[in-house]
């Protein structure tokens, strides 16, 4: 099968973004948020705290019963009872009162400052107060950490263990959160098998099928792995119309030359359509993309160091845009380690690995398993570079 007319990268993430494929999103237990995505900002429904509270153990009062205190004149206030955490007092402090109160409990009405035990003496039901107080002395009021209205976290956070505990702090039991899309993955050939099974002459363990997958998890998606799709129609169509059935995306790896068992292109076009087959980069310019069921539908190459680059290229940003982090590419500028030679005329993507401020080139061939678990990610040679100098500049685009 030939290739139809082989498209730019830009033109290949124009065609994606141009897909009918949108961000859906549901409402999750806190309890199950961790990782995900904020699909709203989320603003505080609550004062934290929500009530004036002790930051002391010691003794609430009214801060003008204690202004004319001093070592040789100490005020004394009859203590009237004990508030501790949890308690709510009904009651409010008179002038000449007080109440014993515990660190992080509400003050009574009345009362606007907290004297530490520390500073004071306990003489029967009276505390023996030295020193004058403030308002505000050893209290933290209503809304002082988090005022009801304030906006805590916006539309598109990645949710971490703070952020949940900040959620936990206003009361929150369930969050917005970007639906992960699901990820249909299926391995091609005959000569793959799964890793556990015996491996026979001829044959090679799969390794797409588990990279893939889990850079799908990494970036935030849910990956089903759907197995290996064999060398035949029957096979491989079986596996496509599953995906495309349970999954908002699929992504094939090998199948997508031109050799005369690569059947890709010919079934999404007998299922839907093929709207690219052929992209200007090196590695992975076999690559069909198509929709099926309104379901975009990759066709990566087979060679691991390709597929990783092309899902990079291609399917990530999909992803990320599906769950609210379109933001989050990751990238580095660092210095090339030794000199790269490359083929005018051809935009190229070559594996590196960082080691400190270098990025060192990984030149085994995509073909080789180690090219991309050695590299950390790829720099990208200009179709219209020949060479790119040791101590250059490049920026690199990490996997994943």
């Amino acid at each position: 099968m030939a290739f139809l007319k082989v498209v730019s990268l830009e033109e290949a993430l124009e065609i994606i973004n141009s897909f009918p494929l949108k961000p859906r999103t549901e409402m999750v237990p806190l309890s199950e948020a961790l990782g995900r995505v904020l699909a709203e900002d989320i603003v505080s429904p609550i004062n934290v705290p929500p009530f004036d509270r002790a930051t002391v153990d010691g003794y609430a009062l009214r801060a003008e019963d204690t202004f004319m205190a001093s070592e040789s004149e100490p005020v004394r206030l009859r203590v009237i009872g004990e508030v501790n955490a949890g308690d709510f007092p009904d009651f409010e402090l008179k002038p000449g009162e007080s109440v014993y109160i515990s660190t992080g409990a509400p003050l009574p009405k009345g009362a606007d400052a907290v004297i530490q035990f520390e500073d004071v003496d306990r003489d029967g039901d009276e505390v023996v107060i030295y020193k004058p107080a403030y308002p505000g002395l050893g209290v933290m009021k209503a809304g002082t950490d988090i005022p009801k209205g304030k906006l805590l976290l916006k539309k598109g956070t990645r949710l971490g263990f703070k952020e949940t505990a900040l959620l936990s702090a206003v009361g929150l039991a369930e969050v917005p959160v970007f639906r992960k899309p699901k990820v249909a993955v299926i391995s091609t050939g005959n000569e793959l098998v799964l890793p556990g099974e015996e491996l026979r002459p001829g044959q090679i363990y799969d390794i797409n099928g588990r990279a893939i997958a889990d850079a799908a998890r990494e970036l935030g998606g849910e990956a089903v792995f759907l197995g290996i799709a064999r060398d035949d129609r029957g096979s491989l169509k079986a596996l496509i119309e599953k995906g495309v059935e349970c999954c908002d995306i699929v992504i094939l790896s090998g199948g997508a030359s031109g050799g005369i068992r690569d059947l890709t292109s010919s079934i999404i076009e007998e299922l839907g359509e093929v709207k690219i087959h052929g992209i200007a980069i090196q590695p992975g310019k076999p690559t069909i993309i198509g929709l099926i069921d309104g379901k975009p539908v990759f066709g990566l190459p087979g060679y691991p160091t390709s597929c990783l680059t092309n899902f990079t290229l291609l399917v990530a940003p999909l992803l990320r845009r599906l769950i609210g982090r379109e933001s989050e590419v990751r990238k580095v500028k660092k210095k090339l380690a030794h000199k790269v030679f490359s083929v005018k005329g051809r935009r190229q993507f070559l594996p590196v690995r960082i080691e400190g401020e270098k990025a060192v080139p990984i030149l085994k061939g995509s073909g080789a398993v180690t090219s991309f678990i050695d590299a950390d990610g790829f720099i990208e040679v200009p179709e219209n570079v020949e060479i790119l100098e040791a101590g250059e500049e490049v920026e690199v685009l990490f996997f994943g």
